[in-house]
């Protein structure tokens, strides 16, 4: 199972609940920063594949943020995301050695093909994860290297996110799952913002789940989840 890792830098966070869950919808495993601070922290323990950087934030802005990275990184792909159109910031872009610059307003389809496109000239390596792991849960079969849920035949795709959360409860089966350790190992942090993201995919983990009604996701107030089967 091969992912493209885009470390995702923006500050908009209504724009970034978009194209994060866009993202992963599509395989991407996405490492989201709200700031350029908290991305510099993230590549010291993350190895992305690829960045893709706005350019209008507060504080340390995305120009900036790319002169931090050539620092200890000269070949890692940079793409910038911003509504400013004026050719010398084009210009600035590229000489900071940007591979692209998309300007906003973009759309999905646009951002994932340029992806795509730079990983492979640029010979990325995307890490391949052997992981080959099964679990019954209540009358369903969760493939997690296939990312499936089955349930008589019929088979629902998983996005990556889900299928992650997913292995975690089923690893942790009629125990509690704590929230906070979730959001450190998928999201990378706790913040308000990834907690509701991860409310989103677990709401959504019921509805797959519920033609079992022997299969609850129970929120633990405080705590976390936990699964029963």
């Amino acid at each position: 199972m091969s992912k493209i890792k885009v470390l995702y830098v923006e500050d908009e966070e209504a724009l970034a609940m978009i194209v994060v869950e866009s993202l992963e919808i599509r395989d991407f495993d996405v490492i989201y920063c709200s700031s350029a601070n908290e991305a510099l922290l993230k590549l010291k323990s993350e190895k992305p594949d690829i960045c893709v950087l706005d350019v209008m934030m507060p504080g340390m802005n995305g120009f900036e943020l790319a002169k931090e990275i050539r620092m200890f990184n000269k070949a890692l792909p940079i793409v910038f995301l911003t509504a400013k159109s004026q050719t010398r910031d084009v210009i600035e872009g590229f000489e900071l050695g940007a591979h692209d610059y998309i300007k906003k307003p973009f759309s999905i389809e646009e951002l994932i093909i340029r992806l795509k496109s730079i990983v492979k000239r640029e010979g990325v390596v995307v890490e391949t994860i052997p992981v080959q792991k099964e679990y019954n849960i209540g009358t369903y079969l969760f493939d997690y290297n296939r990312q499936i849920l089955i349930l008589s035949g019929t088979e629902r795709k998983l996005t990556s996110r889900e299928a992650e959360i997913l292995l975690m409860l089923c690893e942790n089966r009629n125990s509690v799952l704590e929230r906070n350790a979730v959001l450190r190992k998928l999201w990378g942090d706790d913040s308000f913002f990834n907690a509701r993201s991860m409310d989103v995919f677990i709401t959504k983990l019921r509805k797959y789940l519920a033609k079992d009604p022997r299969i609850e996701i129970i929120n633990v107030r405080g705590v976390g989840y936990k699964l029963i089967c």
